[in-house]
């Protein structure tokens, strides 16, 4: 009985705190990031944003969680009930169950196997059934046809963005997140003698996969400009429309978490994860976590940006933008990096 208390009770009691531990603060961080992206969006309209509810509006998105929460739900009389309400459960338990295996530190990860980049990939590539679940449930035809029209958006953009990781996996050799992060403590930079800095990290030796990785991101997070599954003038939430009360927030909610999460990929495969700016006092200093958290809200802060002064796509420039430009360019720099790692023998 002790063997198994300690072979299995315990590393599972671990694991569930861990597990709580990290939703709880992605819950609030995510909290924050929806605050600082009304925030960005309104100082470049050139206007306040939130700002009643508690200190400077810090309080606004709790507000917010407990007015969708206190709304009554409504369900459509023709609509499929169990898978109505079972569609934005799925959403935002794939969106949370992803982060498992992000690294935020040496060693501060919940679940760092071998294959965690073909996690991330499979887990982001099942996102798009809680939105077709939403659109067929609703029994509606404009929730349906936005929900076919998602899926085509995700389906055609995941194909860059695989393309992206397998240039990533060539260069650094591993599917291990955190292998993908210690790998860039060398390159461009060090092999010119410099010491480890930003300059080693793989936004600048892989910079046109960094950009349709980035561009990429936007459209499978349905952000703007490629927010046409939910854009608000023209489709009243798309897939959504249907959807009122605490229904409609798991959505938002695992929209939001969704890109958080393309935020920290980008800062693992490009950026450096947890890695200093430069590998030298004073920054070596100041704990990865806090630099890992630093990258992330810079990222996402360029997805604010781009939202507030990016015009809307039309869906055959999205379409065109996916198969005839970034698929070919993808595929030519694939074909590059094995080519260039042959050659030179970093194979």
């Amino acid at each position: 009985m002790s063997a198994f208390v300690q072979d299995y009770v315990i590393p599972g009691a671990i694991i569930i705190g861990q597990s709580l531990l990290l939703m709880v603060t992605l819950l609030i961080f995510v909290a924050y990031v929806l605050y600082a992206d009304r925030k960005v969006w309104a100082a470049v309209q050139m206007r306040r944003g939130p700002n009643v509810v508690g200190p400077w509006g810090l309080l606004q998105s709790f507000a917010d969680l407990l007015k969708f929460v206190f709304k009554e739900p409504i369900i459509p009389a023709g609509a499929n009930k169990g898978i109505f309400l079972l569609a934005p459960l799925v959403t935002v338990t794939l969106a949370l169950s992803a982060w498992v295996v992000v690294p935020f530190d040496a060693g501060w990860v919940i679940a760092d196997i071998n294959v965690g980049i073909l996690y991330l990939f499979a887990i982001s590539s099942l996102m798009v059934y809680g939105i077709i679940m939403a659109g067929w449930a609703s029994n509606s035809k404009y929730p349906f046809l936005s929900a076919l029209r998602s899926a085509a958006q995700m389906v055609s953009y995941e194909v860059s963005i695989g393309f992206v990781i397998v240039t990533v996996l060539l260069a650094v050799g591993s599917l291990n997140l955190s292998d993908i992060v210690l790998a860039q403590q060398t390159g461009l930079g060090t092999m010119a003698g410099l010491p480890a800095s930003l300059i080693d990290w793989h936004w600048l030796s892989l910079l046109p996969m960094f950009v349709i990785f980035f561009i990429s991101a936007l459209a499978e997070t349905n952000r703007p400009p490629f927010d046409l599954v939910e854009a608000e003038s023209e489709l009243v939430a798309g897939f959504m429309v249907e959807y009122g009360s605490t229904q409609y927030m798991m959505f938002m909610l695992g929209e939001y978490v969704a890109i958080v999460l393309m935020c920290a990929l980008t800062t693992i495969l490009f950026l450096g994860g947890w890695l200093p700016p430069l590998d030298v006092a004073p920054f070596t200093w100041i704990p990865g976590v806090v630099w890992f958290v630093i990258k992330v809200s810079f990222v996402f802060f360029m997805f604010a940006l781009v939202k507030a002064f990016v015009p809307r796509y039309r869906y055959d420039q999205l379409m065109r933008l996916g198969w005839k430009v970034f698929l070919p360019i993808s595929l030519f720099m694939v074909a590059a990096t094995a080519a260039f790692l042959q050659i030179t023998g970093l194979a």
